[in-house]
């Protein structure tokens, strides 16, 4: 990220903070108190004498009205609760890995059956699975047998997982796209 990129960000960062008590400029707000009642047009020292009579901040909610609209809240508390709410969604944010199971035309049925569990395993925790058979050399000409392994591969793991794409020639490999079922 370059030097104006982190400039921009801080920059959108300042002006999503709301501005309180004195940082406010203008003449008169349209005020709402800590109840959520509106008062009315006030002049910005009377709103903020109220604010302070309450020992409260008074905040300004919206910048971009004329007048903009005050509320008295306590600020501090007010972030706490944002912080809190933004943790909150960002545990609940599904995290989806794409992982790769590479495999090779000769490969033997006993690592094939390993390779398949793994498979199995990975869509049962949910996430998708990109399977790859690579072919080397001359081996290139007996894609058949790649497609017939890429069958069986798809039947077995048919009950925990669905057929995104393929499967697809890209370059010297046959791929699968595997997703896990909806439970």
């Amino acid at each position: 990220m370059s030097e104006k990129d982190k400039d921009k960000d801080k920059e959108k960062e300042k002006a999503k903070e709301l501005r309180i008590n004195e940082q406010i400029r203008t003449s008169s707000v349209r005020l709402i108190d800590d109840d959520g009642n509106q008062v009315g047009i006030l002049s910005i020292n009377d709103a903020l004498s109220m604010a302070a009579s309450r020992h409260l901040d008074l905040v300004e909610v919206s910048p971009n009205v004329a007048p903009p609209v005050c509320r008295i809240m306590d600020y501090g508390k007010f972030k706490y609760q944002q912080s809190k709410k933004k943790q909150e969604a960002k545990k609940k944010q599904a995290t989806i890995q794409i992982k790769e199971v590479k495999l090779r035309q000769k490969t033997e049925e006993h690592d094939i059956q390993t390779k398949l569990k793994k498979v199995i395993a990975f869509l049962s925790e949910g996430n998708r699975v990109k399977i790859s058979i690579i072919f080397r050399g001359r081996e290139i000409t007996h894609t058949d047998r790649g497609v017939e392994l890429m069958q069986r591969i798809i039947v077995a793991a048919e009950e925990v997982g669905l057929v995104e794409s393929g499967p697809i020639m890209e370059g010297r490999a046959l791929v699968l796209l595997l997703s896990a079922k909806k439970s």
